[in-house]
């Protein structure tokens, strides 16, 4: 083995080993396990989000991989119908081309020579996340099996009357002219205005004042609406009020909706231009009044003032004609959350248009008992509760884009508008008995992505066929998602494999928390507090940062947004951790459903766990590498107390990892793991080895049996660990496995350690923990008194019972060597303890005479020296506390970390002063 360990020599050169002889596809067993990854858009790059879902996947299937199961990690891309399309459409405006200069099925063409060239980004950063997705069977939402199984329910669910066209309000993007879904809308606090407009009662008897943030949609008013236990508008309801600057009256309703402590509490009510309007449209036989057209501007059937106009010149120019009118009442400063598309941060419309829609309550209900009955379980069990809240109050699901990129829709149009659903042209005409002399045309939307990817646990394997892999690996075993898209993707694939296979897409669905930068702020693009993962595996220099980000999928600002603020915070660039480190960190926070806060102080942590493995696996190979380590069975061996302790606590860790895992505990997991190897197994065990391999005097039974112990602990450790930290494992098997009697080309088809009950050992336990607690106890004394760590100490044991006394008389050659002892003498009750230093083992005193061991007075004034320094820091601490300006100014996590300081300030002090006495007591 290489004195150090450097992940990026091995980490390329497993995986391309692993990926190359197939050892990610399904290996056999009589029991399938199955995971259908959450399709990554085909655009994307990972995000810390992606990094910490990939790795929670890839330990669950390296786990039962391990354990025996038939595994199947199924991978694939969606198509990503909005962002794939805008990531060509802006490379042809570089250009100076657009997509209709190409016309459809030209661009279409150039979008798959896009995905073909560009599109594999976020395939090799899985890869370098040590992801053992089944490569040979990569999956893509428009390949053509795909395409196919989405035609198929397309047909199936419009002939059984659950698809149907209809005019709806939609959320509609202004500059890339389709419906979009809630999810693709980001809706911020910013900055806004409330205007206040009084309509005139019709007969000039006053007016009444409705307040808007949104001006131009005032020109689509149908009504006025009060609540009806409202005293101070009862008497009007059912009056009219004439609507400024449209020439139209319309009528005062009453309406539970309305809140009286708002504003006037009247509120005007556009039906085709917001959704609560639109559903209190519906209640009172409203008319929907369309005043927009597709690009947001001010459209035809307004009044001619404005026709043409953009919706925020219109809103200008409507504020200034009711002023001079004298009907704008007063504008109020208003912070009002403005929903943005994602893609192209334009400000939303809701939309009246003709759209696609699936009867979402019917397939709501079979899904609805799937989860009551148990058939699926969440985890937590919590989300259950947003699951059911979303699907009993389900509305029709929008279905179409106005889009090129995507599932064509499989209808078709004749010159008076009748729809024909079918496989093809050709085939709608043979089963409609239509004539060639009829024109038809098909509809130009597309279908949106979330429709393909609700059949993702289906399709991808083989379905509409009755396939092999249907049989073995559906219904699949777990989803692991994030908790936003329990109703976009996790509802919907429910509802969809329901209603065509009669089954679950999955048994289980794992929720796990959102990745949030170190001070609990949520990783957004917009803020730049964005981190890659592959960033933290390779580290990166900042002079190519921006072309990294852009790779032509991020807008020009918005990537130099992220280069400034990722300077900002790492202006020496970010070093390079490994996959092994990133990932191991990623455990140690999946706390299941609670957000992760990420911490980069966290993964220098880890990476520091990786040393301290690879320098005890060198440690143990130098000790027994082309020695006896009981490879030849018939030869005898004897274990030591610290060999029955060790494999006794390895079985009790196994026990452990089996139950966190079960229970999706990946940090209670990494946790045990963690603790198991490093403080037990590196700083304890190898210590505890060397009095046995390092004397002379000792049998050849003896080395033999704790060197068989180093490396068969050791060898079984990695498999336990491999799932979590997959490369160094890996590495160190190899060089491992060999004299742990072990065979076979790789670790991860290796059996995953179960634990042997009988090899617990209580009394070993409880013998080795005394141990360590003389050990640690006489190591205390010592940084207490500021002794030397190599002096040897004379150590009395006083009030121990028979038990302590056997510990010490089995122990004394452990204890000598590594508490650095050259006497230990145990004292009858009724002797007198000189002057001395005390530890507590339970009842056990353990005593370290003082009487020449320090320079008393030197030691007296070197306390004084830093009592002195802490006093001045604690003083300046305090006075900075007191000051209430300071208090009252400065950020609120800034005034913690000072109270924190000055807290650790005062007991570090008190502890100088309790070490001042001590001595002076000697």
């Amino acid at each position: 083995m290489e004195k150090t360990f450097q992940p990026a020599d091995i980490e390329t050169r497993w995986y391309q080993e692993w990926e190359s002889k197939g050892y990610f596809a399904p290996q056999g067993g009589e029991e399938a396990y199955s995971i259908m990854i959450p399709p990554p858009n085909v655009t994307g790059s990972l995000h810390m989000g992606h990094g910490f879902q990939e790795a929670i996947m890839d330990a669950l299937i390296r786990y039962h991989r391990m354990a025996g199961y038939n595994t199947l990690w199924q991978v694939g891309t969606d198509h990503a119908g909005i962002a794939t399309q805008m990531v060509v459409e802006r490379q042809l405006e570089a250009k100076g081309i657009s997509r209709h200069d190409l016309g459809r099925e030209e661009f279409i063409k150039k979008v798959w020579e896009w995905k073909e060239e560009s599109g594999g980004t976020i395939t090799r950063q899985l890869r370098r996340l040590g992801s053992s997705l089944d490569w040979s069977r990569e999956r893509f939402t428009m390949d053509e099996g795909l395409s196919n199984a989405v035609q198929e329910v397309f047909i199936r669910l419009y002939k059984e009357g659950l698809i149907y066209r209809g005019k709806r309000l939609v959320n509609w993007d202004p500059v890339l002219h389709t419906a979009i879904s809630d999810l693709e809308v980001i809706s911020e606090e910013e900055q806004g205005h409330l205007w206040h407009f009084d309509y005139p009662l019709v007969g000039g008897e006053g007016h009444l004042t409705v307040a808007t943030t949104r001006p131009e949609t005032m020109l689509g008013d149908s009504a006025v609406a009060v609540h009806p236990e409202d005293e101070r508008y009862t008497h009007l309801i059912g009056r009219m009020v004439e609507l400024p600057l449209t020439g139209r009256e319309i009528p005062i309703i009453a309406d539970d909706y309305v809140d009286k402590e708002f504003g006037t509490g009247c509120v005007k009510i556009t039906p085709a231009h917001d959704f609560n309007d639109y559903e209190m449209g519906k209640r009172h036989g409203l008319p929907l009044l369309n005043i927009l057209d597709d690009n947001a501007a001010i459209g035809s059937d307004a009044p001619e003032a404005y026709f043409g106009m953009d919706r925020f010149e219109a809103r200008k120019k409507i504020v200034a004609d009711l002023d001079a009118l004298g009907l704008l009442n007063k504008i109020d400063d208003h912070t009002l959350k403005v929903p943005r598309g994602d893609r192209s941060g334009v400000v939303i419309e809701p939309y009246l248009t003709d759209q696609w829609y699936v009867d979402a309550r019917e397939l709501a209900k079979p899904a609805i008992a799937a989860v009551e009955n148990g058939d699926i379980q969440f985890v937590p069990k919590q989300w259950e509760n947003t699951y059911f809240a979303w699907m009993r109050d389900i509305q029709d699901w929008c279905i179409s884009r106005q889009l090129w990129w995507g599932h064509r829709i499989p209808a078709w149009y004749d010159d008076d508008g009748h729809i024909y659903v079918g496989e093809s042209e050709k085939a709608v005409r043979a089963e409609h008995k239509l004539a060639d002399s009829i024109s038809l045309s098909q509809d130009n939307d597309v279908l949106d992505t979330w429709f393909s990817s609700a059949l993702w646990t289906f399709s991808t394997l083989g379905w509409p066929e009755e396939t092999e892999d249907l049989k073995i690996f559906h219904p699949s075993s777990v989803l692991v998602t994030g908790f936003d898209i329990i109703f976009f993707w996790v509802a919907r694939m429910i509802m969809m494999t329901l209603h065509f296979r009669k089954e679950v897409p999955f048994d289980t669905v794992y929720v796990h928390g959102l990745v949030r930068d170190a001070e609990g702020q949520k990783m957004s693009k917009s803020k730049g507090n964005v981190l890659d993962p592959i960033d933290l595996i390779d580290g990166i220099e900042l002079e190519p940062l921006v072309s990294k980000r852009t790779a032509g999928m991020m807008q020009p600002k918005l990537a130099a947004k992220i280069e400034k603020a990722t300077r900002k915070q790492f202006p020496d660039g970010i070093a390079a951790y490994g996959t092994d480190a990133l990932r191991f960190t990623y455990f140690s926070l999946a706390s299941t459903g609670r957000d992760v806060q990420f911490d980069i102080g966290r993964i220098e942590g880890y990476k520091n766990f990786c040393n301290k493995i690879w320098n005890a696996a060198r440690y143990v190979m130098m000790n027994c590498d082309g020695e006896d380590c009981g490879q030849d069975e018939s030869l005898p061996f004897d274990r030591s107390l610290a060999d029955r302790w060790i494999i006794s606590r390895l079985q009790e860790i196994e026990s452990d990892v089996a139950r966190c895992v079960a229970s999706y505990r990946f940090d209670l997991a990494s946790q045990a793991l963690y603790e198991f190897i490093w403080n037990e197994y590196c700083d304890w065990y190898l210590e505890l080895s060397k009095p046995v391999l390092w004397d002379d005097n000792a049998s050849p039974e003896a080395k033999r049996g704790t060197r068989r112990t180093l490396i068969r602990v050791l060898e079984t450790w990695l498999r336990l660990l491999h799932p979590l930290m997959p490369f160094i494992t890996e590495e160190i098997w190899q060089t491992v496995a060999p004299l742990a009697g072990k065979s076979g080309p790789t670790i991860m088809l290796q059996p995953y350690p179960v634990a042997d009950d009988s090899a617990v050992d209580s009394a070993a336990n409880a013998d080795i923990e005394w141990l360590k607690g003389v050990i640690v106890g006489v190591r205390n004394i010592r940084g207490e008194m500021n002794i030397p760590p190599g002096k040897e100490l004379t150590v009395l044991m006083k009030n121990g019972d028979e038990e302590d006394q056997r510990r010490l008389t089995q122990n004394a050659p452990f204890l000598r060597k590594l508490a650095k002892l050259d006497e230990v003498t145990w004292l009858d009750t009724t002797e007198e303890a000189p002057v001395a230093a005390t530890a507590l083992v339970g009842e056990l005193e353990i005593l370290v005479p003082m009487a020449g061991l320090i320079d008393t007075e030197a030691e007296l004034a070197r306390l004084a020296k830093e009592t002195e320094k802490l006093e001045k820091d604690l003083k300046r601490l305090q006075g900075k506390l007191g000051n209430s300006s300071f208090i009252d100014k400065a950020p609120a996590e800034v005034v913690e970390k000072e109270r924190d300081k000055m807290q650790a300030q005062e007991q570090a002090l008190q502890k100088l002063k309790e070490q001042e006495q001590r001595i002076r007591n000697i």
